[in-house]
């Protein structure tokens, strides 16, 4: 059985990863079984940069294969912020809430459109610091008058998906999992890793 780390200590996120590869022949893991890791300093200047950064670094800490994200929401008023510091764009020990505040006060100050999109970049490495897959995933919509709803995490209380009315923090987590940025990587994901998976045991049968 594949041993896999997700590397972060996110309980939404873990959580979010949890219930999508729930179907495969997986032993999950997560940094909170590794309390002595050195933590990565998301120096990246794209998702993709910052999610291989944290793959490989946590694989080669950990000698498991480590699936890293990197996700965010750039908001086109703000000329894509808050991009790849949103989960900084506060202050390193910002609430959600100091986060959500800060940003919908920058936003009025624009009177602009309020276009926005979630991005999330997935890397996956092996034990070795080998990057195996990369997937990306964009949800588009908009950023809400004022926060509402409860589910989820980070900006979910003000985005609301195109085709919606409701926020991210408003949705099931069942319907999140459809359309969410996260869930379209991650369905690329499962797919690397379901025939990874065959292959793997294809291999195991042909040497017994």
């Amino acid at each position: 059985m594949l041993e896999l780390l997700a590397a972060t200590k996110n309980a939404g996120k873990i959580k979010e990863l949890k219930e999508s590869l729930l179907n495969l022949h997986i032993c999950f893991r997560d940094l909170n079984e590794f309390p002595n890791v050195i933590e990565v300093e998301e120096t990246g200047g794209t998702f993709t940069e910052n999610a291989v950064l944290k793959a490989q670094s946590y694989a080669l800490q950990t000698k498991l294969w480590a699936l890293a994200d990197d996700s965010g929401l750039e908001v086109e008023a703000l000329g894509g912020a808050p991009g790849v510091f949103s989960a900084r764009y506060a202050g390193e020990n910002a609430t959600n809430e100091e986060k959500i505040i800060k940003l919908l006060q920058e936003l009025n100050k624009t009177r602009e459109e309020r276009n926005a999109r979630f991005v999330c970049a997935i890397a996956i490495s092996d034990e070795k610091g080998e990057i195996r897959f990369l997937a990306n995933g964009v949800c588009a919509g908009k950023i809400a008058l004022t926060p509402s709803g409860t589910n989820g995490f980070g900006y979910d209380p003000i985005f609301i998906p195109d085709g919606f009315e409701q926020t991210f923090g408003e949705l099931s987590s069942k319907t999140k999992q459809k359309i969410s940025h996260r869930a379209r990587a991650i369905k690329k994901i499962i797919r690397y890793l379901r025939d990874f998976i065959a292959s793997s045991l294809d291999q195991t049968a042909f040497r017994l």
